[in-house]
């Protein structure tokens, strides 16, 4: 491999890493959103979930990292990490919101960190 190949796969790395993380919270706050659009007005005040932005980035560090590394069942991993680690939160949360809302921000920030991931993967095994 030459010095500009290797050049461009770190910055194929950096690239992804950076929209995996960067990207995911819009993405997901955007899905949120249109996810609870033309719902009823909650009599009760959902419970937020503390720490929500930072559990996100590093999640999706985590997975965009495994796949890159090859190694994609660490995904299991984070995703027991994070279903443990929440759930105490969740049960005690009343109404379906607080669960729903986990759900469908886990998803989207998996889906958006695996095809990152996938993407630059790619991308590096098209280098050579």
């Amino acid at each position: 491999m030459s010095a500009g190949e290797v050049a461009l796969g770190v910055a194929i790395v950096l690239v992804a890493v950076v929209a995996a993380v960067a990207g995911g919270w819009p993405l997901t706050t955007w899905v949120l959103r249109r996810s609870m659009a033309g719902e009823p007005p909650q009599t009760e005040e959902a419970p937020i979930l503390r720490g929500g932005t930072w559990i996100g980035v590093l999640e999706r560090l985590a997975i965009t990292g495994s796949i890159l590394v090859g190694y994609p069942q660490a995904i299991a991993v984070v995703i027991a990490i994070k279903g443990l680690g929440r759930f105490p939160e969740l049960r005690a949360a009343t109404g379906a919101t607080a669960s729903e809302r986990f759900i469908i921000g886990t998803l989207t920030s998996f889906c958006w960190a695996g095809a990152i991931g996938a993407g630059a993967k790619w991308a590096l095994g098209a280098l050579g």
